[in-house]
């Protein structure tokens, strides 16, 4: 880039800036968008939006993750309308691959690109009672939904100046810990804490008209233009979590949702500080 280029982003960034600050963002990492490299961009994206004054919340999936190491010790992966089927076993395959490997993976980049002094810090769902859950469906064993977030631990960590990067486990009111699917995890954290704004990083450019072509992207539709298109054959399985999910964050309040490709670098700035953005946006009512 040129420096008059690199002077007109600036420019453009800035009433966003100025929008975002003291406002609070939540930041979905899906497991297959994790990757070193991509990690070490977004690291610098949260820091980069921690020091302009953005509340940032990281909450992290980790699914292909959870299905290698199942492999790995002989058991095979199994999926009920999109939900992973948990028993004992495989919860602590989960809590061991969520909380012990990618929370750590990831808070250790974030310290490592922090230029002062290390400010992420990993939270389980199951710490300080921040996820409490109800039991899913007993054919699905340890699945659980968020029936209460204590945001106050979130604000807590946020106002001492640290950046909380979330793992999805949650535990129910005996203290029995529960899988949570990432996306709606996401969505209830947003939802609670009344954030300006909830991010999907996935493998995928957003939401596609067709999804053979990524020239097809739908860039900005509402809640209920969302849910008319959930369930239409053009819209993988996996996406539909996550098409829910933006459009029951928004209708509960939160400012938008977007669903943005997270193999590209430094994409969470690009969709926050732009004018383009580079994925998909949905608000409640259309007033763009």
């Amino acid at each position: 880039m040129s420096p008059g280029d690199t002077a007109r982003v600036l420019v453009q960034a800035l009433p966003y800036i100025r929008r975002f600050a003291g406002k609070a963002v939540v930041v979905k990492l899906g497991g297959a968008a994790i990757d070193a490299e991509v990690d070490r961009a977004l690291a610098q994206d949260v820091l980069l939006l921690r020091s302009v004054g953005v509340r940032c919340v990281l909450v992290h999936g980790g699914g292909p993750q959870v299905d290698t190491m199942m492999r790995r010790v002989g058991k095979e992966p199994e999926f009920r309308d999109g939900l992973r089927v948990t028993d004992a076993e495989t919860l602590e395959i989960v809590r061991m691959v969520l909380v012990g490997k990618i929370n750590r993976d990831l808070v250790a980049t974030i310290n490592r690109e922090a230029l002062d002094e290390p400010v992420a810090v990993g939270v389980s769902g199951e710490d300080a009672g921040l996820l409490t859950v109800t039991p899913r469906d007993t054919s699905l064993g340890f699945v659980g939904d968020v029936s209460y977030v204590r945001a106050s631990v979130l604000h807590r960590l946020l106002d001492e100046g640290l950046s909380p990067v979330v793992s999805t486990i949650g535990a129910d009111e005996t203290g029995q810990p529960y899988n949570i699917n990432a996306d709606e995890a996401a969505r209830a954290i947003a939802a609670a804490m009344g954030a300006e704004k909830i991010v999907y990083l996935t493998a995928a450019p957003g939401l596609l008209e067709d999804v053979n072509d990524p020239s097809s992207l739908v860039q900005r539709l509402t809640s209920a233009e969302l849910r008319a298109r959930i369930g239409h054959e053009s819209i993988s399985a996996g996406m539909i979590p996550k098409l829910r999910a933006c459009a029951d964050a928004v209708d509960a309040g939160v400012g938008t949702a977007h669903i943005i490709d997270g193999r590209v670098a430094h994409a969470l700035l690009i969709e926050l500080l732009t004018d383009e953005g580079i994925g998909t946006m949905v608000k409640r009512e259309a007033s763009w």
